[in-house]
């Protein structure tokens, strides 16, 4: 085993080697790669350079190849059958937010907190193994680890060491986690994101059902009561699923869940919904339910707005935009130019990372003339073709062209219950205006 480890280190440090004194394609595909994640990134310095390069040999792409695809051609002759399929499972490098579930003699035992998997993991040199001593049961790590055996895994790359977290800080961890590697969210379990992906789209059937449109205007407060009404009935679809009969009185329903009905009304309180909710989701732990729809309710700025545009995707999810009739008037206008703060808009929307791809694409296939004078002219690009050109824009302001997993997918079970767990420690924490019984449960995203 510790011979593994010790060819593993090798290899890797050769690997290394070979993309830093490489030019041509991978030297340009290295440069273009680290300049777009440092640029993602709030931290700089030398740890964060080399997590850059670390993911590079597995993320990097020149053409249709991999850093390591290289490596193996140009090394073909030096590389036994055992190497070549060491570096090929290396593919498999992803980034987690990591638990210590126990220390061994020569590792660690770690759990990916996204997934609730386990994994093995050794150093694979004394420099490592060091650094991790200090390392205890319950901390947590965040790292890269790479498969080296069918039984373990092995450190790769640099790693913080972010300690005891109590479960309001985790929850925000994990918050912070899924906002910086949105690719690794479930990378270690596709099963587990494939449902996240197939809630996304039940979601968008849902929304069709009850609004009976993909786009929607209306004012805030109107679009406030519409939400809950439509958080209301999904709820409603939940307790049926749970196998929780709505005709039963609240006791009746605590008693089968195996809880307090004054607890479960706690709960609720904390959670920002009714009991009967609460009670299927309790209940839900008995059942094969993996994943949970998080809660969505629309944000106390938008409440307030003359009028709220919902777009509607099953890929993108839901967009709530306050200004999109603005921007549909200055591609309905010929002379848009007279419309006070047309540039200002037009601007906004293309740095503002809140309006995507999609949302372009849409006005762009419902205003392509139009669209494209506007970026002309604002843009000083009398060449600027929509139809060829759009992508590239869109690139070029830091669009994503592909979704990421929208916030209205499910969760897996033992996320939410975390983030119940870590806002009932956040209610509990603040003064009450009365004496209630302390919730043990409670959070919905």
């Amino acid at each position: 085993m510790e011979a593994i480890l010790e060819r593993s280190r090798e290899l890797k440090q050769a690997l290394i080697d070979y993309v830093l004194d490489a030019d041509g394609d991978l030297a340009v595909a290295l440069e273009t790669f680290s300049a777009e994640q440092l640029a993602k990134s709030s931290q700089q310095g030398g740890q964060q350079q080399t997590l850059v390069i670390d993911r590079f040999l597995t993320e990097g792409k020149i053409r249709d190849k991999t850093p390591i695809d290289l490596f193996v051609e140009s090394h073909a002759k030096e590389l036994s059958k055992d190497d070549r399929q060491l570096l090929q499972n290396w593919q498999r490098t992803f980034i987690g937010l990591f638990a210590v579930t126990q220390i061994l003699p020569d590792g660690f035992e770690l759990m990916n907190w996204l997934t609730a998997k386990h994994y093995t993991v050794k150093p694979d040199s004394p420099t490592t193994q060091k650094d991790l001593e200090r390392a205890k049961p319950g901390e947590i790590i965040l790292t890269r680890i790479a498969p080296v055996t069918n039984e373990y895994w092995t450190f790769s790359g640099p790693f913080t060491l972010m300690g005891s977290l109590g479960k309001p800080k985790l929850a925000v961890a994990i918050g912070n986690f899924k906002d910086s590697y949105k690719g690794f969210l479930y990378s270690d379990a596709p099963e587990l994101l494939e449902e996240a992906w197939r809630s996304v789209e039940k979601y968008h059937q849902d929304f069709l059902d009850f609004f009976g449109s993909d786009e929607i205007t209306m004012s805030g407060y109107e679009l406030g009561k519409k939400i809950a009404e439509f958080q209301s009935i999904i709820a409603k679809k939940q307790l049926a699923e749970a196998g929780i009969d709505e005709s039963k009185s609240m006791a009746e329903i605590a008693e089968e869940a195996g809880i307090d009905d004054d607890e479960i009304e706690e709960m609720a309180e904390t959670m920002g919904t009714d009991a009967k909710s609460v009670a299927a989701m309790m209940k839900s732990k008995e059942t094969v339910t993996k994943m949970v729809t998080p809660k969505v309710e629309l944000p106390p700025e938008l409440k307030k707005a003359e009028k709220v545009t919902v777009l509607a995707d099953p890929r993108w999810g839901q967009m709530f935009l306050p200004t999109y009739t603005q921007f549909k008037t200055l591609l309905e206008t010929e002379d848009w130019q007279s419309i006070q703060g047309s540039e200002a808009l037009v601007r906004k929307y293309l740095e503002n990372q809140t309006f995507n791809a999609f949302i372009w694409r849409r006005l762009a296939a419902a205003y392509p003339t139009q669209l494209e004078v506007i970026l002309q002219t604002i843009l000083e690009r009398p060449t600027f073709d929509l139809e060829t050109d759009l992508d590239s824009l869109l690139q070029e302001y830091k669009k994503p062209l592909q979704p990421d997993l929208p916030e209205i997918a499910s969760v897996p079970l033992h996320l939410h219950e975390l983030f119940q767990e870590a806002l009932a420690e956040v209610s509990k924490s603040k003064p009450k205006d009365k004496d209630k019984k302390k919730a043990k449960k409670g959070f919905q995203r």
